[in-house]
């Protein structure tokens, strides 16, 4: 969660958020109920996706719209345009587009150099 939280911040002041509100419920916030909630869609299409579901069979059976599918989309087009390092959005677009498996980002996110965040 740290090392999401820190990409949220490079990104989002990047294109002119400021620090705090990433600090409060909009950021921070949303963070910890999307990982943790039960009723998070985000969490569910995570969890399928590391299941080996696909994102067509995920997004065929789902009634709702996880708005962490497109926001990837959008947040990994923003960073290649502003070369902000955003390695989980990096491997999340990846795996949407089906060029890694699940176990594949895992592996490239952990074996990542620690960073001071």
């Amino acid at each position: 969660m740290t090392r999401a939280l820190a990409e949220m911040i490079r990104l989002g002041t990047a294109l002119g958020g400021r620090r705090e509100t990433f600090a409060g419920l909009s950021g921070i916030g949303d963070l910890m109920v999307t990982c943790f909630s039960q009723h998070s869609r985000n969490r569910r299409v995570g969890e399928r996706l590391g299941r080996g579901d696909s994102l067509a069979e995920i997004a065929a059976s789902m009634q709702m719209v996880a708005e962490g599918v497109p926001t990837t989309y959008s947040a990994y087009e923003c960073a290649q345009k502003l070369g902000i390092e955003t390695p989980i959005t990096e491997q999340m677009h990846s795996l949407l587009e089906g060029r890694v498996s699940p176990r594949e980002v895992m592996a490239n996110l952990l074996g990542r150099d620690p960073r001071p965040e």
